[in-house]
């Protein structure tokens, strides 16, 4: 018997082209995109955009109105069928797990949802992790503006849309948790030039709090990276290195969940 075939033996170009559509066409506004926006977004050929397309909108996974195309009816109903959470977590677990034993801290990962909140989906921990860091959290949600995951969140929003969501004075959880709007707002600014998102003594005495944003092939932000630990083991001093394996965890899970959308 022969030996299985490699990974990209196995893999149609032709569905994972259009993968990379699907997921291009998501992330363009609900109005929609034109095959000549959809095929550069996607780094297609117009004529192979158009031929994906068209198969795509006879299976009802995208509609074309007019000259632009949508996310079709049929993918909405398959969509209501799927766990939205449960192979990505499986996939998740072990590159979580290698990050919280390297550090021997608690690592997670995040989803936005559609209530503009998060939605911690898988988590890992070290062997040092104790106390309320050693609970499942798994299903819990944290205050957008006190925990590194929410910054990162909110850091993917207007000025203008953070004005209208959060109202001028924010809940304290500590006395270091920032409660002004503007101050906030300042910060934000800052977790998008940086691309990762800290919290300090915010949330709960002593605890740090690192994240970064996870992004698909169409730059959107899909999922966010958290490493968390107590202020006497995991400090300051070790920010610098756990942003740089953090940073290698989110290549790892980039190329874990949509190494298909970037393969040719």
């Amino acid at each position: 018997m022969g030996e299985e075939p490699e990974r990209t033996e196995l893999t149609n170009k032709s569905v994972t082209k259009a993968i990379r559509l699907l997921r291009s066409l998501a992330a363009q506004p609900r109005t929609g995109a034109t095959v000549t926006t959809l095929a550069k977004a996607s780094e297609l050929s117009r004529p192979t955009a158009f031929r994906l397309l068209y198969s795509l909108e006879q299976g009802g996974l995208v509609d074309r109105i007019g000259t632009s195309y949508v996310l079709g009816w049929e993918l909405a109903r398959l969509g209501r069928h799927a766990d939205p959470y449960a192979g990505l977590a499986a996939h998740a677990q072990p590159v979580l797990q290698e990050l919280a034993d390297k550090f021997n801290e608690s690592a997670a990962l995040s989803i936005p949802n559609a209530q503009d909140g998060l939605d911690l989906v898988a988590e890992a921990a070290g062997s040092h992790v104790v106390g309320i860091l050693s609970k499942n959290m798994v299903g819990e949600h944290y205050p957008m503006h006190a925990s590194s995951t929410g910054k990162v969140a909110l850091a993917e929003q207007s000025a203008d849309t953070l004005r209208a969501l959060l109202p001028e004075k924010l809940e304290a959880f500590t006395p270091n948790t920032i409660t002004d709007r503007a101050t906030l707002l300042n910060e934000l600014e800052q977790v998008r030039e940086q691309g990762f998102a800290i919290i300090d003594n915010e949330l709960e005495p002593e605890l740090l709090s690192l994240s970064r944003p996870i992004r698909d092939s169409a730059g959107t932000l899909v999922a966010i990276l958290t490493l968390n630990g107590p202020r006497t083991r995991f400090g300051r001093a070790q920010i610098p290195e756990a942003l740089q394996q953090m940073q290698q965890t989110v290549d790892q899970l980039v190329e874990l969940f949509w190494r298909d959308s970037i393969t040719d």
